[in-house]
């Protein structure tokens, strides 16, 4: 097959002018991502490069190569440094321009310049450790999940070594003129599927800048931006999905809705910044006393849910009451102040497949309001709001009595985690006011 290697130069410069204005022109469109414009201003080095070679009529042979070669080294070092500014690494400098300055040094070689034997090695050596070195700053990245990451790498990696490979031609093939006739009926092969591989990479580096900016726009749509947990609205379609699935495979699913204690009072005294201070402790808190499995969210404001998968009501309330006292001892001072913040929680659980996810937050809303009016700082659970409100009655009555509820005898405070109430009274009163959540004896 034969091709004619001015044409295919001429195509080069302008395929790799436009890719390299596509890339300066996505940057431009989110210009979060400063890594499009080292990749796009490396397309316009490269095919200033190839332009720069092919002016052999109008400069020197020897000065065309030399600076044609020296401008492909340095597109090729703002490539690999621009994936390390994709991943939040520091630029290198040095090591960037160190192929062009390796190159210009060659030249200074006797006999290098007029052994296309040596050139083509040197060349193919220093392309190569480029590509190889930005497949490995993407491979480097993997944390962050990229579809279009691994056929990158893929591709950098098979264009690596084939980069390589006249380095390899060059040891293993006879010298003289018998290399040079081999060289040159290769070059415009080579040449060709270096440009369809500059081509693939353009679309390829696109659709991984792509991929990044729809995670961020789908992560800011989900993420309270102060506490970096789920927002109201992340809340509600994943516990949607969660009620689903527990239904599906009959496993109860438990709700925690928390509030935190006098929260106004705490913005009021010590200021709004102890105040976000204080909801990103409360956040930080749960989310380690949590499984990794449940789902925890701020509503909006000082109230948060957390959707505690397969987990009976009993487990809910231990889970509540861990949470609880973490978040009372997190809280006894912030930033050198006595805050003292405390939690009010209200735990519901069903394990009725029909039972939606607006029910059971409701229900775990009215216990939430029960450890609130019966004293803060303590969790009820549903279902015993009722008896709270009774007792409520009797403190107000016994109170005018000159009594203490505690001195009725034939009351008890039950569902409302205090440090008086032991293991076995939450046990009890679970067990009165669900007594299909009682433990088998």
């Amino acid at each position: 097959m034969s091709i004619d290697v001015p044409t295919l130069f001429v195509v080069s410069i302008f395929v790799t002018t436009i890719l390299g204005l596509f890339l300066l022109f996505a940057w431009v469109q989110d210009r979060s991502i400063r890594a499009l414009a080292w990749w796009g201003a490396a397309y316009l080095l490269g095919g200033l490069s190839v332009g720069i070679y092919t002016m052999q009529d109008s400069l020197s042979d020897a000065l065309s190569v030399a600076i044609g070669n020296a401008l492909l080294f340095v597109a090729c070092g703002v490539i690999w440094n621009g994936s390390r500014l994709f991943h939040g690494r520091e630029v290198l400098p040095f090591w960037m321009f160190a192929g062009a300055i390796a190159w210009l040094t060659a030249l200074t070689i006797p006999g290098f310049a007029e052994s296309t034997a040596a050139r083509i090695a040197l060349s193919s050596v220093a392309i190569s450790g480029y590509t190889l070195l930005t497949a490995y700053e993407l491979w480097g990245g993997r944390r962050e999940r990229l579809l279009s990451r691994w056929p990158a790498i893929a591709v950098l990696a098979l264009q690596g070594a084939v980069f390589l490979a006249p380095a390899f031609i060059v040891v293993l093939s006879p010298r003289g003129e018998r290399f040079e006739d081999f060289a040159s009926g290769w070059f415009g092969i080579f040449a060709l599927e270096t440009l369809l591989y500059a081509i693939a990479t353009a679309f390829i580096i696109l659709t991984m800048a792509k991929e990044r900016s729809e995670r961020i726009h789908r992560t800011a749509a989900t993420i309270d931006p102060l506490t970096e947990i789920f927002n109201r609205r992340a809340v509600m379609e994943a516990g949607g999905r969660v009620l689903g699935r527990m239904a599906w495979d009959r496993q109860p699913v438990s709700i925690l809705m928390f509030d935190l204690d006098h929260f106004k009072k705490i913005n009021d005294r010590y200021g709004h910044a102890i105040g976000d201070r204080t909801l990103q402790t409360f956040a930080r808190t749960a989310a380690a006393r949590l499984r990794a499995t449940d789902i925890l969210g701020r509503l909006g404001g000082e109230e948060f849910v957390a959707i505690l998968p397969a987990t009976n009501l009993m487990s809910a309330s231990v889970a509540a009451e861990r949470v609880r006292a973490a978040f009372e001892a997190a809280t006894a001072e912030i930033d050198g102040l006595p805050v003292g913040g405390t939690v009010s929680i209200g735990v519901a659980a069903t394990e009725d497949p029909g039972t939606g996810l607006e029910t059971l937050l409701e229900q775990a809303d009215k216990a939430l309001y029960a450890a609130k009016a019966s004293g803060r700082n303590r969790y009820v659970l549903w279902g015993l709001e009722e008896e709270l409100a009774a007792d409520a009655v009797l403190e107000t009555e016994a109170a005018a009595a000159g009594a203490t509820l505690n001195e009725q005898p034939d009351r008890r405070r039950l569902g409302v985690a205090t440090a008086s109430i032991t293991p076995n009274d939450l046990i009890l009163a679970i067990g009165a006011a669900h007594p299909e959540a009682r433990p088998a004896v």
